[in-house]
C-alpha cells in the first residue's frame, strides 16, 4: 500500500469512500483483502449482462480493482455524482447509505439509484462489500431504445 493501512472501519470506509470519488482503480483495490465475499443484489440471470459487466459478484483484489475499471469504462466520468447520506458503524461492519447519479456512456441516459452498501473491515481492509441498489434504474439506462 502506498499509505499505512488504516485499521479502524469508519477510517477505512471513508478512505474506500474518498479513493472511489477519485476513480483509481489500483488504488481503490488496495484497500480490499486479497480475498472477500463481494455481491451485488441483482437477479443472477442478470449478472455481467453485456451492457453491465461490472455486475457480478467477485472474490478477489483484482476483481474489486477490474469492478471500479468497468463502471469507469461504462459510464460518462463528468456526469458522476454519489451523494453519501450517512454511515453506520457497529464494529467491523458499516452500511454506507445514498444515492448514485450516472450517466450511461451507451445510451448517454441519466439515471439515479438508491443504495446501501455493507461493508465488513477486518485488520485494516474491505473483506464483505455487498450492494443492495435500485437495479431496475440502472438496467433501464442501458437498455436500447426500442426500434
Amino acid at each position: 500500500m502506498s499509505i499505512a493501512a488504516p485499521t479502524n472501519t469508519r477510517t477505512v470506509v471513508e478512505e474506500l469512500l474518498r479513493r472511489i470519488g477519485e476513480g483509481d482503480a489500483e488504488r481503490i483495490a488496495e484497500l480490499y483483502a486479497e480475498h472477500g465475499d463481494w455481491k451485488l443484489d441483482w437477479p443472477e440471470a442478470e449478472h455481467g449482462r453485456a451492457a453491465t459487466p461490472w455486475i457480478r459478484h467477485r472474490l478477489t483484489r483484482a476483481d474489486a480493482a477490474a469492478h471500479y475499471r468497468e463502471i469507469a469504462e461504462h459510464h460518462m466520468p463528468e456526469h458522476v455524482a454519489t451523494q453519501v447520506e450517512r454511515i453506520l458503524i457497529d464494529g467491523s461492519d458499516a452500511v454506507v447509505l445514498g444515492e448514485i447519479r450516472q450517466t450511461a456512456r451507451s445510451t448517454r441516459r441519466a439515471y439515479r439509484a438508491r443504495f446501501a452498501l455493507h461493508l465488513t473491515v477486518e485488520d485494516g481492509l474491505v473483506t464483505r462489500h455487498h450492494v443492495y441498489e435500485d437495479s431496475l434504474a440502472v438496467a433501464q439506462a442501458f437498455e436500447a431504445q426500442d426500434q
